[in-house]
C-alpha cells in the first residue's frame, strides 16, 4: 500500500496539491489575447477582473500547485468523495464491463463547484476584496459560491441564466439561503443585459450573456471582482483534486480505467477527473480512452471552430484560443442550463486539438432516459449535466455488453439532481424533446468572430 493511500484511508485527509497539465503538454495552451492589442494579455490587466492569486495559478506552468490549508480543511468536511463500482448498473445492463464513478453531489452545494469556489472566494479575502459577481447556468455554481462567500464574509451577486431561473425556483432558494443574491440574465441592471433586452425582450438567457453582466459589474466597481465556475485554467486546476483522488482510489480498487468520461460545458468536471489519469499518460502512463460528452444543443467541441473569441457576449473578455459556436450564439433552453456555453475551455480545446481526447454528443431525451435507469439502479438521482456523462458511460457499457469485452470504465457523477426534478416531471410528462444543432444559428454567430492575426492563420 503506497503511502498517498494510507494518508487517506487512515486520516481521512485530501491531496494536498492540485494538478497543472500544462506542465506535461507538449504544446501548451495559447494564452488568451488582449482585443485592444492582438496581444498576449498583461497580467496586470486582469487584476480590474480577478484576484491577483487567482491570476498567478491561470498563468503558471508548476505541475503541483499547494491547496491552502484553510481551503483544504473546509473541503475536507466532504472530501476525499466517494468513488462507487456501479454492480446494480452493470447488471441491469449485462455488461462485462466494469463502471466507476467518483460521485461530487456530496458537497453541500450538491456538485463539483465548490472545490473551485472556495478556492476563488479565499483568493479574493486575501486581496480585500468585499464584492464578488459572478453566473450562474443550472443554478450549481451560484450556489458553491453564495456558500463560499457566506464561509469567507464576502457579498454575492449571481447573474443566473433567465431560463434556468425560471426552470429551477429551488436554486435560487439555496442561493439566497447563503446569503446571494440572484439576478435573472438577461437584466435590466446592467448595460449588457439592457442591450440584449431592447434586441428581444423575451430572452431566455445564456452564459455568455450572464459573464458580460457579471464582469461589468466588477469592472465598474473597484472593490468588487469576478469569479468564473468553469473554462479557465485556474477552475479546471482546482477541479483536479476530483481526479487526484480518483487515481488513488482505483488504485486501492486495484483496477485502473480503460475510459474515463466527463460531460463537457466550459469543462471544469471534465476536466477535474481526466487532467491528472491524462497526465499520467502523459509521464509514460498507461494510455486511457478520454471521451468529452456534450449536448446536442451545443456541441462547441463536436461542431465549434477552434479559434480566437470572447468570452461572452459583450466582448468584455480578453480572447480565448477555443472551440466556440461563436460567442452571439444563445443555444435552446435544454434542461442541462450548465452545460449551455457558446465555447470550450482552452485548455481543454487544446488538449483535443493535439488527439489527447475525443468528443461526442447525447440528445435530451437519451440523458433523461439513461438518468431514469442509472437512478432506478444506483439509488442516486443525478443532476441533467452529470447525466450526459452517465449516458455515454451506459452507452459504452451496452457495447462491452455485445462485443465480450471487459472494459473499466470510470465517470465523473458532477452532482445531484434534487433541485432539478421538475425536469424530470417534464420527462415524464412527455413534455421534453430533442434539439438538433442549429447550423444556421451558428454559423452566423460563428460568422462575428473577432478579426485578429491568430484567426488569420
Amino acid at each position: 500500500m503506497s503511502e498517498q493511500i494510507k494518508y487517506i484511508l487512515d486520516e481521512s485527509k485530501i491531496p494536498a496539491n492540485w494538478y497543472n497539465i500544462e506542465a506535461d503538454l507538449k504544446e501548451h495552451t495559447p494564452p488568451p489575447l488582449d482585443p485592444a492589442t492582438g496581444k498576449p494579455i498583461d497580467p496586470a490587466k486582469l487584476e480590474a477582473i480577478f484576484a491577483r492569486g487567482v491570476i498567478e495559478q491561470e498563468t503558471s506552468r508548476e505541475r503541483y500547485i499547494p491547496i491552502p490549508e484553510p481551503v483544504r480543511a473546509i473541503l475536507q468536511q466532504w472530501r476525499p468523495s466517494p468513488l462507487y463500482r456501479a454492480r446494480r448498473l452493470e447488471k441491469a445492463l449485462n455488461t462485462p464491463a466494469r463502471i466507476y464513478y467518483k460521485f461530487e453531489g456530496v458537497s453541500p452545494s450538491g456538485s463539483h463547484k465548490s472545490n473551485s469556489a472556495l478556492a476563488q472566494v479565499f483568493e479574493n479575502k486575501r486581496c480585500g476584496t468585499k464584492f464578488i459577481t459572478t453566473e450562474t447556468g443550472a443554478g450549481q455554481w451560484g450556489s458553491a459560491l453564495s456558500q463560499a462567500c457566506q464561509i469567507f464574509g464576502l457579498h454575492c451577486r449571481v447573474y443566473m441564466v433567465k431560463c434556468s431561473f425560471d426552470q429551477k425556483p429551488y436554486r435560487k432558494a439555496v442561493m439566497e439561503l447563503f446569503g446571494g443574491e440572484t439576478i435573472p440574465s438577461p437584466s435590466n441592471r446592467t448595460e449588457a443585459g439592457r442591450a440584449v433586452l431592447a434586441k428581444d425582450p423575451d430572452c431566455s438567457g445564456s452564459l455568455g450573456i450572464a459573464i458580460s453582466e457579471a464582469v461589468e459589474e466588477a469592472v465598474k466597481n473597484p472593490d468588487t471582482k469576478y469569479c468564473l465556475g468553469s473554462v479557465l485554467n485556474h477552475v479546471l486546476l482546482h477541479q483536479t483534486i476530483i481526479g487526484e483522488e480518483a487515481l488513488l482510489q482505483m488504485e486501492m480498487a486495484n483496477d485502473y480505467p480503460d475510459m474515463i468520461i466527463g460531460a463537457c460545458g466550459g469543462g471544469s468536471n471534465f476536466a477535474g477527473i481526466a487532467f491528472p489519469f491524462i497526465g499520467e499518460m502523459l509521464r509514460g502512463g498507461k494510455k486511457v480512452d478520454v471521451l468529452g460528452v456534450e449536448p446536442a444543443a451545443c456541441p462547441s467541441l463536436t461542431k465549434g471552430k477552434y479559434a480566437y473569441d470572447f468570452g461572452d457576449v459583450a466582448k468584455m473578455t480578453p480572447l480565448m484560443k477555443m472551440y466556440t459556436l461563436g460567442s452571439s450564439f444563445i443555444p435552446p433552453a435544454v434542461h442541462s442550463g450548465g452545460l449551455r456555453y457558446h465555447g470550450m475551455a482552452p485548455q481543454i480545446s487544446n488538449i483535443a486539438k493535439q488527439g489527447l481526447m475525443r468528443a461526442r454528443t447525447v440528445q435530451q431525451l437519451d440523458v433523461f432516459r439513461d438518468a431514469v435507469a442509472f437512478a432506478r439502479s444506483e439509488g442516486i438521482i443525478p443532476a441533467p449535466e452529470s447525466s450526459h456523462a452517465i449516458s455515454a458511460a451506459m452507452d459504452e457499457a451496452r457495447k462491452c455488453a455485445e462485443t465480450g469485452e471487459h472494459k473499466c470504465i470510470l465517470f465523473n457523477l458532477s452532482g445531484h439532481g434534487h433541485l432539478d426534478m421538475s425536469a424530470y416531471l417534464e420527462y415524464f410528462a412527455g413534455k421534453l424533446k430533442n434539439y438538433n444543432y442549429p447550423e444556421q444559428e451558428i454559423a452566423m454567430a460563428l460568422s462575428g468572430l473577432p478579426v485578429c492575426d491568430e484567426n488569420a492563420k
